[in-house]
């Protein structure tokens, strides 16, 4: 994949989590909500977006949290991917 986002843009991943109910039923990716716990797969530059210097704060490989309907959804490769801007990032998880 070669995908260079522009400005404050991230590119990520969602994290593929199997959903299992109480009962033990394992839920189908159509009946889940889309998962907000993503891998940072390519990030843009910075620089002055809206009169205001953006600074990234997340790099490659970085595990985060998005909003929950943030985004832009794609597909490269038959692989699934969102851009989104890095205010939309909620929190780095370690």
């Amino acid at each position: 994949m070669n995908i260079k986002p522009l400005f404050d843009k991230v590119v990520v991943e969602a994290l593929t989590v199997e959903e299992k109910t109480k009962s033990g039923f394992y839920l189908p990716s159509s009946a889940q909500e889309k998962p907000q716990t993503c891998v940072v797969v390519a990030v843009g530059p910075g620089g002055v977006v809206d009169g205001k210097d953006v600074v990234m704060q997340v790099k490659v490989g970085d595990k985060v949290l998005c909003s929950k309907y943030a985004g832009t959804d794609f597909k490269v490769d038959g692989k699934e991917f969102t851009i989104i801007k890095q205010s939309d990032i909620l929190a780095i998880v370690e």
